[in-house]
This record gives structure tokens, sequence and C-alpha cells, in this order.
């Protein structure tokens, strides 16, 4: 049996690689099917669906060009999200059985990914698009939900990796 600090060594790379696996499949679907998307920060800009008579409603922006630019932003920097936690989690596990400053060291690729997803979906979703562009008002294009969700598992991810590393032992 392993040693419940290897055990915590192999959770971590699970877990980095579980969101470089989802955010790879949020950067392929939103460039496979990119109308699916872009409809959704098309409308939370143009803040069409926000209660009628909203006092927020200037803040709406009606230029097509900004929905396909903000969109294109966001796959891109989901793009470097899923490299970087791609690169993480390989890191991570070649160093599973190395020394703990070697492991802890071998985390920064993954904090990085990680902070970027926090911020796609903390700062981008919940800050920009939940209270700039009032998409808590939309019963139809409303990714708060979704967005808390994520960053949730984001930070627990993010508090995991902090933890110290202690020195493993193997028992094979």
């Amino acid at each position: 049996m392993y040693s419940t600090q290897f055990l915590f060594r192999i959770a971590k790379t699970i877990a980095v690689t579980a969101i470089a696996l989802m955010s790879l499949l949020i950067v392929f679907g939103n460039t496979t099917d990119y109308f699916t998307n872009y409809n959704f920060v098309e409308h939370v800009m143009k803040m069409d669906t926000i209660f009628p008579g909203s006092r927020l409603y200037y803040r709406h922006i009606g230029n097509p060009f900004l929905y396909h630019a903000g969109y294109i932003v966001l796959i891109a920097v989901e793009a470097v999200m899923a490299f970087c936690c791609i690169k993480g989690s390989w890191m991570l596990f070649e160093n599973l059985k190395s020394n703990a400053a070697s492991f802890h060291a071998a985390k920064n690729w993954a904090v990085a990914g990680i902070t970027i997803g926090i911020t796609i979906w903390f700062l981008g979703f919940e800050v920009i698009g939940g209270e700039w562009f009032a998409m808590w008002q939309s019963q139809v294009w409303n990714g708060l939900g979704a967005a808390e969700r994520i960053v949730s598992f984001l930070v627990l991810i993010l508090i995991l990796l902090h933890f110290k590393e202690e020195e493993i032992i193997l028992n094979p």
C-alpha cells in the first residue's frame, strides 16, 4: 500500500487532470459549435432579456463585432487555461515520486491554469456578466449557476494544491 502522502499527490494530479480535460472540452465545444455559446455572449452583452425597464440597460453593448471579439478572447483565454492545466497535470505526474520540493515546484503550471480559470468564471462570468451586464436578471441567458459550480471546483483544487508537501514513503 502507498503512503497517504503519495495518495494525496495522486489526488492532486487527478484533480488537475480533470480540470485540464474540462477546459480542453470547453475550448473544443466553443470552437466546433461556435454559435451556441456565441449566442449566449451576444444576449448577455445586449442585455435584451433582463427585466423590462431595468435602469441597468444603459450598460448594454449593441455592436456585433464586440460580441465576436469578446467571445474569441474568451476562447483564447480558455485555451491558455487548458494548456497550462495540461502542462501542470503532466508536470505533477512526472514528479509523483520526486522529493517534496520537486513535486511542489511542479505545481506552478497547474496553479497558473487554475488561476486563469478563476479569472474566467469569477471575474468574467460572475462579476462582468452577472453584475455589469445584469445576467442575474435573465431567465434565459443566465450562466451564474454554472460559473459558481466551476469556480467552486477550481478554488477547492487550488486549496488542495496549496497543502504542504511532505516526503513520501513508497511501499510497493
